[in-house]
């Protein structure tokens, strides 16, 4: 298998300098063969500057970089990672009839090396969800992402070739979180009888509900959430690993964003119920000791001790519900 080139500024900037050459192109009705300077005036065209380009990430091999103030472009780095976004593309269009939350729009999409895709998709926009808090008008917004997502066609998704995930074992879960917990005691950085409140016959009452699957983005971490200085929640990216699966990842997911009150707030605002909510909630509980203790030393062990703090916020519906009693809807 021939290996994929390594995406570099220039290799950024002659894609987009092509790019712009074929939008005036178009604008002006000509096709690149009218070109008055033939082959001569596109290398012209290459020798400019064009706009500012930069890697998004700080990767060895960045696959996504801004371009000029209002653009981003993303490179699939394999064939695999190419079907994933041909996917998102048509995706977004779907979602995008049923959010209240902006989702990125490409302007331009191709192939930027043989087999490998890209998009050009406009910036939306707004700072990032880990730097920014979300207000109470934010969660209003983050519910009717939850609600948009419910209302999305299962069918039609999975005709988009969406793959359906199967509800994880929170018991497992917890079975792991308890080992980790280890770890993070003797290090001193958590305390183990927090899991205490989540026992096996708990976790037994939290298991997912047949029928209750559901489009769900994710991965819905404060990076894929786009926040304005005013605490709306303004769009939602990354919508690559999008399944139809549990709604509880989604909850989990906002959770590790920006704290579980605020989570289960807003799946209580879309119309959940206490059990998808408190699964939701142990969910991203028990993730966040395990991955924790995984990289306790690593370079994200910052951003995972964030996650934990906010997944271990307290609410009150898990003061006041009795699981056996938990309420089902949705």
């Amino acid at each position: 298998m021939t290996q994929a080139p390594t995406p570099t500024a220039d290799t950024v900037r002659r894609l987009v300098l092509s790019l712009l050459k074929d939008a005036k192109d178009a604008k002006d009705g000509k096709d690149a063969g009218d070109d008055p300077g033939g082959r001569g005036g596109r290398k012209a065209r290459q020798g400019e500057s064009g706009p500012d380009v930069r890697p998004a990430t700080d990767d060895a091999e960045p696959v996504t970089w801004w371009v000029g103030s209002r653009h981003v472009l993303r490179l699939a780095p394999d064939r695999e990672a190419t079907l994933r976004q041909r996917r998102e593309l048509r995706l977004r269009d779907l979602v995008r009839q049923h959010v209240p939350t902006a989702v990125p729009v490409s302007v331009a999409h191709g192939e930027w090396a043989p087999g490998l895709g890209y998009t050009l998709d406009t910036k939306v926009p707004g700072g990032s969800g880990e730097e920014h808090d979300v207000s109470a008008v934010g969660e209003a917004d983050l519910a009717g992402l939850l609600t948009g997502l419910r209302e999305v066609p299962v069918r039609q998704a999975e005709t988009l070739g969406l793959p359906r995930a199967a509800p994880r074992s929170l018991e497992a879960l917890r079975r792991s979180a308890v080992r980790a917990a280890e770890r993070l005691v003797r290090a001193d950085e958590f305390d183990a009888a927090r899991l205490n409140q989540l026992t096996p016959p708990a976790a037994s009452q939290l298991a997912a509900q047949p029928g209750s699957a559901v489009l769900t983005h994710h991965a819905l971490t404060g990076g894929h959430l786009v926040v304005s200085a005013d605490g709306r929640v303004r769009g939602v990216l990354g919508w690559a690993g999008a399944v139809v699966g549990d709604p509880a990842e989604d909850i989990a997911g906002l959770a590790l964003a920006v704290g579980s009150p605020a989570a289960v707030r807003a799946a209580t605002l879309a119309g959940y119920g206490a059990r998808p909510c408190l699964r939701g909630l142990w969910l991203a509980r028990c993730d966040t000791v395990v991955r924790l203790a995984e990289d306790l030393t690593g370079k994200n062990a910052m951003l995972l001790r964030t996650r934990l703090r906010r997944a271990w916020e307290p609410i009150l519906l898990e003061r006041v519900t009795d699981l056996g009693d938990a309420d089902d809807a949705l």
